[in-house]
């Protein structure tokens, strides 16, 4: 099998290396196909195809778009998107740019916990206020010993209902999905086992995204554990989406897959990759 990731992160939002350092590692575990998805930016795209190049790797240009639906944040990755088409870039930065308010608001809802300092430690480590996310405080909880990993972290302050969770209204999925093919992509939604909704409410995110012209799910991902594989192939073929697979590495040891090294799909899968080579 060919070895292919599709899902993966640099610093260029929250990931812990850089593009070219993610490539290398991703080459060193055997992958023969990467794609970098940062979240909301394209900047790392132009380093990692540099580097793919020295590595004997194919790069994938990708971006993982937060989007808002049902009133909860979901992620939709774009896959083969044009990184120097301008008007995509400027509607990602657009999107982009209500980091900054909620990571401050992350900050003030931590120290009413009791946790001082979290936003301004964070600030001191990243290229830029506008690529903070949820990640880099887990990070900032597990460095300080407060939370024993990051997906402790999630449970505990960071996800929905916690009390450092701080709602942010980002683009539609219809315009996610728009964005991503004029920009000459493919939409998948995901990690759609992550979202904590009901079964009514995923099938009708899938109707939604189907009937808006995406066309495929993560099926494998670091974000779901391995008994929800079946369950999301199964959910595959019934929509008739083509199955996607990656890490959703950011960082060495914060998901149970390296970047490079995924499992095969389930039997029966037509994968996102089915026409590319």
């Amino acid at each position: 099998m060919l070895n292919i990731d599709l899902h993966s992160h640099s610093r260029c939002s929250d990931g812990m290396l850089t593009p070219s350092e993610l490539v290398a590692r991703a080459a060193a575990n055997g992958a023969k196909v990467l794609a970098l998805t940062d979240h909301d930016m394209v900047t790392g795209v132009g380093e990692a195809k540099e580097a793919s190049e020295k590595a004997g790797i194919h790069l994938v240009p990708g971006v993982e778009i937060s989007i808002t639906w049902g009133g909860r944040s979901v992620h939709i990755v774009g896959l083969h998107v044009d990184e120097n088409n301008q008007e995509f870039v400027s509607k990602l930065d657009a999107n982009r740019a209500g980091r900054v308010e909620r990571a401050v608001e992350i900050g003030r809802r931590l120290e009413k916990q009791g946790i001082a300092g979290a936003y301004e430690s964070i600030v001191k480590q990243v290229s830029d206020p506008i690529i903070i996310s949820r990640k880099h405080f887990s990070r900032f909880l597990v460095d300080a010993k407060i939370c024993a990993t990051t997906n402790d972290a999630f449970e505990q302050y960071l996800k929905k209902g916690r009390p450092a969770y701080v709602f942010h209204e980002w683009t539609t999925l219809e315009n996610a999905i728009n964005w991503i093919k004029s920009a000459g992509g493919i939409a998948i939604i995901a990690h759609p086992g992550r979202y904590e909704i009901s079964e009514q409410s995923l099938l009708a995110l899938f109707d939604d995204f189907k009937q808006l012209g995406g066309v495929g799910i993560e099926v494998v991902t670091g974000s779901h554990s391995r008994d929800l594989y079946p369950y999301f192939a199964d959910l595959a073929k019934q929509y008739g989406f083509l199955a996607s697979a990656g890490s959703d590495f950011h960082a060495p040891g914060e998901t149970y897959l390296d970047v490079g090294r995924i499992p095969p799909l389930p039997d029966g899968l037509t994968p996102v990759w089915y026409d590319w080579f």
